[in-house]
């Protein structure tokens, strides 16, 4: 049996703010944009690419901001980076680790480049660059 990881909730504040960020400055395709009732607005986002969604709109019972370390891997970091700020998103500078963790001056281990930034509600993300095999 597949078990395939499909939508995760993030809750925000305000969904128009929400999906124009999502959907315009990074890039998200707006999958649907749901009215089930006077009080309740569900919207679905897709990173581009991506088989898994992420849900805003919807009371997910937590407050907004509070969800952190939402990863996406790509597999060019300066680009993807590029692409974000370019977009308006403010994004963190790419950021290299060594053995151990510590930050390194030059390139990383495998799998370790990582880039970072928030939603307008501080939702944090994670650029993670795929190695080239």
């Amino acid at each position: 049996m597949d078990w395939k990881l499909e939508v995760i909730p993030v809750p925000v504040s305000d969904v128009d703010k929400a999906k124009a960020f999502y959907g315009e400055q990074c890039g998200f395709v707006v999958d649907h944009d749901t009215r089930v009732s006077d009080d309740v607005r569900i919207v679905q986002l897709t990173p581009p690419g991506s088989a898994c969604s992420i849900v805003i709109g919807a009371e997910v019972g937590t407050p907004p901001g509070c969800v952190q370390g939402l990863q996406l891997v790509v597999p060019d970091i300066e680009a993807a980076r590029g692409e974000l700020a370019g977009r308006g998103v403010e994004v963190s500078r790419v950021q290299h680790y060594g053995s151990g963790g510590v930050l390194a001056d030059g390139p990383g281990d495998r799998w370790n480049v990582f880039a970072f930034f928030s939603d307008p509600d501080g939702n944090g993300w994670v650029l993670q660059e795929r190695p080239s095999d």
